[in-house]
């Protein structure tokens, strides 16, 4: 599992005093950056060189987080698949679960514009952030 630190900023709060749902998506992506490394280390966004393409983006708001007190963005695999996986996401604030969710991820070619299979190296480094659906939003 992979566990990032962000601090909530003054414009990450809307109307309603809390954190925008839309920034959390924005976190998500950023709790992955771990992962998508051992696709591209430099994180190279020349299309060429990038390996990645999200296809499904999903999340629950379970809680309100609020201004002034940190968040921790977990991040951890919960399924591999031949080109593709499947990241879960979760936001915690004061020890509480505020938000969790899934982001299904391509492994892609983009001058052929098709999947193609997750190499066997990486695959293992993927494989060691795999967590049981027991775990899935415990406060581990």
């Amino acid at each position: 599992m992979f566990k990032t630190k962000v601090t909530p900023s003054f414009g990450d709060i809307d109307g309603m005093k809390h954190v925008n749902n839309n920034r959390i998506l924005e976190w998500f992506e950023l709790g992955g950056l771990d992962i998508y490394r051992y696709f591209t280390p430099d994180l190279d966004l020349d299309f060429e060189n990038w390996k990645l393409i999200m296809v499904r983006k999903e999340a629950d708001f379970v809680g309100q987080l609020r201004f002034g007190e940190d968040v921790e963005i977990r991040t951890y695999l919960l399924k591999i698949g031949n080109s593709s996986f499947t990241v879960g996401n979760e936001v915690w604030q004061s020890n509480e679960l505020k938000a969790k969710g899934k982001t299904v991820i391509v492994h892609f070619d983009y001058v052929t514009q098709k999947s193609v299979p997750i190499p066997d190296d990486v695959r293992k480094k993927l494989e060691e952030h795999l967590i049981s659906e027991e775990d899935i939003g415990k406060n581990i």
